[in-house]
């Protein structure tokens, strides 16, 4: 059995009885079917029997039967709980030999056919809209409304096309994606099949080759689970053969559905976010109400009938329901959320979306927290304040409130760095994003004046960033070794945390060391990017190997356990982050690169202001480096001693730069011309 990533094409093939057997199963987007090809290498030698099944019927929580008619499978029901109605239809396609349909048991038998091609469809009434998250039970779908019209016109579509033009289309389409990005860690092919890869290097036999495998199998399953019109990766991508999947397979917004995304920007698959885009437009009215809501309840004073009292979202959605924040997690959540769309404004230079879709979206997060805040002294804090699913002691509650309590409790504090980063990194991308589209909103001068009076970032006295303002030593408050690390998310996916704050970039390693690599899979994903934001490369990867040896399922599927992609999708972003930086307004290459991937390459991995950028490097040195312009703008790069480096275009022609001192460049691209930087 095989999967090839190049192609997104799994194959099994066998030999019984003389007779070699293959089997192609691909996913076709374009065309919105499964196909499956059955091949022998002797004529007449397929002979078997298709029978569908629809699972779960005895938990009585849905109803449904199967029809057979000369070559089709039908599969059709209901689900009462949303008056959810679905459809599957199965096309056999035999070429040689005979089919048989068995309507008694919903079967087809296939008798010495030469080769099979089995097309499966399917369809329900769900539509993704404001409706769905905001009407209940039964009405939140149409219960008259059946996929079987869409179902078979799709299903026509792919017999006309047949298999080979099936096969073309998909090609295209995922190669379109897939194929933008290469990268090479100093590593070699091997012959080893993966399931043994990983065996070794669990056992302490590391292989280069399984890190960059890594790498790209995430970018096939973010390709795979998150395309346009379709619903957003979700805690487990869009996998599940159970009933009730895992943590509900649901959209986690206190870091999962988040660390999902991190990557699809830098690593040349913005498209892949759109479906993300798509569900924000469609639970936005909800979230809206819940602003309300949450302003009525803990800021009357703030609220004001007819005004826009912002959006807000809590951790655990699902395909239809959003909650507001409150609970084990902050308000924070929004501001992580919103993190995202400033991301793919920032790497795509989408002006549309920025005007339509961004800086509205984040003006209203903005004025939602204007209205969460609340006077401390000469500081503006969200009270009340939650850092994502840590708890205290008894003891500790006692100790800092004074108030007795019994057991593990959720600590509601004022201010915690997680809710105070996301309003200030909320403010600065709306003040980005205005100034980008020259607006004059008069709120803008609310969030300037409130900007300076958060203080998000505070230093204990363990050396450590606070995750809570009632801290003194490290883990005053929480457990030390807590899989979150939300009071560095100003770190990443933030960018108060940078260079240019020597301090605090120290407390942030200080706190990472405190806090340990063992954890979950996702979290040791988190890990590894903020030890990359911090230029600490070994480290970055030392927590990329501890993901691989203690977190990865024998598929590569990253584990919680149970499996959640999330940890696939972040250390994926983890890889990009190693390897290319922009965050800071330049573009930096290989600025944290482990010793052991000392010589490489990397192409077409995608810095902020939308320029494609290749690397190659040699014992930890850049040695050249390609620039493409997508949007235009000034392009900014550092590098050591860039500066007496040659800039040239894709004719050879020289280009004059600006820069800042020997370790940096700036120059004017030309949109859709590669430049190139040699001899740094």
């Amino acid at each position: 059995r095989s999967l090839n990533l190049n192609e997104a094409i799994a194959h099994v093939s066998y030999e019984k009885d003389g007779v070699r057997y293959q089997r192609e199963y691909f996913a076709s987007y374009p065309d919105n079917v499964i196909v499956i090809r059955l091949s022998a290498d002797q004529k007449g030698a397929l002979s078997f029997t298709v029978r569908p099944e629809i699972p779960y019927l005895a938990l009585k929580q849905r109803k449904g039967k199967i029809t057979a008619t000369e070559n089709l499978l039908t599969l059709k029901g209901s689900m009462p709980l949303f008056s959810c109605n679905f459809e599957g239809q199965i096309k056999v396609l035999n070429e040689g030999g005979s089919l048989t349909t068995d309507a008694k048991n919903g079967a087809i038998k296939v008798n010495k056919a030469d080769a099979v091609t089995l097309l499966i469809t399917s369809g329900t009434n769900y539509r993704l809209s404001a409706k769905t998250f905001s009407n209940a039970g039964a009405k939140k779908l149409n219960p008259n409304e059946f996929p079987h019209d869409a179902v078979s016109a799709r299903m026509q579509a792919a017999h006309d096309l047949g298999y080979a033009e099936l096969k073309k289309r998909h090609l295209s389409d995922y190669q379109n994606l897939f194929g933008r990005v290469s990268v090479n860690l100093n590593s070699k092919p091997t012959s080893d099949p993966t399931h043994i890869l990983l065996e070794k290097y669990q056992k302490g036999k590391r292989d280069n080759w399984l890190e960059e495998l890594m790498f790209q199998y995430g970018r096939y399953l973010l390709i795979s689970s998150s395309r346009q019109n379709s619903l957003p990766a979700n805690l487990q991508g869009a996998w599940c053969q159970d009933y009730y999947s895992p943590w509900t397979g649901g959209f986690w917004h206190n870091i999962n559905v988040q660390m999902n995304y991190w990557g699809s920007m830098s690593a040349n698959l913005a498209e892949c976010f759109e479906a993300y885009i798509g569900f924000f437009e469609a639970y936005l009215p909800i979230a809206q109400q819940h602003a309300t809501d949450y302003v009525r309840k803990h800021n009357p004073g703030q609220l004001n009938k007819g005004e826009d009292n912002g959006w807000i979202i809590g951790t655990g959605a699902n395909a239809y329901y959003v909650p507001s924040a409150g609970g084990h997690s902050g308000p924070g959540t929004g501001g992580f959320t919103a993190k995202l769309l400033v991301d793919y404004y920032d790497f795509t230079q989408d002006r549309a979306f920025l005007k339509e879709v961004g800086y509205p979206a984040m003006l209203s997060l903005s004025k939602f927290y204007s209205k969460a805040l609340k006077p401390h002294g000469d500081l503006l804090l969200v009270e009340p304040s939650a850092s994502p699913e840590q708890s205290a002691t008894a003891e500790q509650i006692k100790r800092i409130t004074g108030r007795a309590t019994s057991g593990r409790k959720a600590f509601s504090a004022v201010g915690c760095t997680f809710d105070q980063g996301f309003v200030w990194e909320s403010y600065a991308d709306t003040l980005k994003m205005a100034d980008a589209l020259d607006s004059e909103d008069p709120f803008l001068d609310t969030i300037r004046k409130q900007i300076t009076k958060l203080d998000p970032i505070l230093v204990g006295a363990s050396g450590q960033i606070k995750e809570y303002r009632e801290e003194t030593n490290y883990s005053d408050i929480g457990s030390p070794t807590h899989r979150h690390i939300s009071h560095l998310c100003p770190l990443y996916p933030g960018t108060m945390i940078n260079s240019q704050k020597s301090e605090w970039m120290q407390a942030a390693s200080k706190t990472l060391d405190l806090r340990g690599n063992k954890t979950t899979g996702w979290a040791l994903a988190h890990r590894m990017n903020c030890r990359a934001r911090l230029g600490e490369g070994d480290q970055a990867r030392e927590a990329y190997e501890q993901f691989i040896r203690t977190r990865t399922a024998t598929n590569l599927w990253a584990l919680h356990p149970p499996f959640q992609i999330d940890g696939n999708l972040g250390t994926m972003a983890g890889v990009a982050e190693m390897l290319l930086q922009s965050h800071e307004g330049v573009i930096k290459v290989i600025p944290a690169l482990p010793r052991v991937w000392s010589t490489g390459h990397f192409d077409g991995l995608v810095a902020r202001g939308n320029f494609v950028i290749s690397a190659k490097w040699k014992d930890g040195k850049a040695t050249e480096l390609s620039i493409l312009s997508r949007s235009g703008g000034e392009c900014r790069i550092a590098y050591p001693g860039i500066g007496k480096a040659s800039l040239t275009d894709s004719s050879g022609n020289e280009i004059k730069v600006s820069g800042n001192g020997k370790d940096q460049i700036h120059f004017t691209p030309t949109v859709g011309e590669t430049y190139t930087v040699k001899t740094m």
